[in-house]
């Protein structure tokens, strides 16, 4: 008798409950349809279908309002993932945060397009648009250039893997850039060791350009400084064959110009060692 007047209990208290439950919820959704300060749009969804807002965010987007097309493209994004219209808000999403300015959030849009779509017929465009929100972020040579770095990385995916693309010409023109930069920073380094007669370090900075951004408009400096440094150690060889390298590569320098007064400041002139690395080197660059 105990037994079944507990199950009863505890049945009576389920039903309470659930209908206190029911009445809680039944209020929300009143108070939902009072409030007139209450924009769902502002939670993240949206009623339409996506077609719609597909087109909705194109309008903004032709009108300027490039937040509220990322707003509309987020949505389809968030609500219809791995949909047609889904995949092709994704790209829009990537273009509208580049456009932006939102370079890491593009990147990130971007790069989960490219990971769930590898190699649909946008894939080239939109990895061409992760390759320019890197290129947005490089800093001048002074500060760090991890931006370049990774812009090199991205747009590299473009030529290589997407070689027929429509934006292989340009990335490649950012790649030139980022690597003059990366150049550039060697030799921002290097100059500052050279100032303090730090000789070996500056001398590690400047080969580095030489031997490996031999493509860059920083090369010409480098030899430069490399005559200019080993000349205050006293390896007089070394100076020279950089000043040789220097003069056949860029006989109008004025880098060149420099360094063959300094050489001959001593009583020498340019005279190529071809046992230097800089020989070696040489033999890369431009005009060689």
């Amino acid at each position: 008798m105990a037994y079944a007047q507990s199950e009863v209990m505890k049945k009576t208290a389920r039903i309470a409950l659930v209908s206190l439950a029911m009445a809680f919820a039944g209020a929300a959704v009143t108070a939902c349809q009072s409030d007139k300060d209450i924009d769902i749009t502002k939670l993240g969804f949206e009623s339409e279908p996506p077609e719609m807002l597909y087109n909705q965010g194109l309008a903004n987007m032709k009108a300027g309002n490039i937040g509220e097309a990322s707003r509309k493209f987020d949505s389809i994004d968030r609500q219809y993932p791995f949909t047609e219209w889904g995949r092709k808000a994704l790209v829009m999403s990537t273009f509208s945060k580049y456009r932006l300015g939102r370079n890491e959030d593009a990147i990130t849009t971007g790069n989960r397009y490219l990971k769930q779509y590898p190699n649909s017929e946008d894939s080239a465009y939109v990895q061409y648009l992760v390759g320019l929100s890197y290129s947005k972020q490089i800093a001048d040579v002074t500060q760090d250039q991890k931006a370049a770095a990774q812009t090199i990385d991205a747009m590299s995916r473009v030529i290589n893997e997407y070689p027929d693309s429509e934006y292989v010409e340009d990335a490649q023109a950012k790649i030139r850039f980022a690597r003059d930069q990366l150049a550039g920073k060697e030799m921002q380094v290097g100059r500052y060791y050279l100032e303090r007669k730090e000789y070996l370090a500056a001398i590690k900075r400047f080969r580095v350009v030489v031997e490996e951004y031999s493509n860059t408009n920083q090369v010409e400096e480098a030899l430069a400084r490399l005559v200019e440094t080993y000349y205050a150690m006293g390896i007089v060889e070394e100076a020279q064959t950089a000043a040789a390298i220097l003069g056949r590569n860029y006989p109008d320098s004025q880098w060149y110009a420099d360094s063959y007064k300094l050489l001959q400041s001593g009583g020498i002139e340019p005279r190529e060692n071809p046992r230097s690395w800089i020989s070696r080197a040489g033999a890369k660059l431009i005009g060689a």
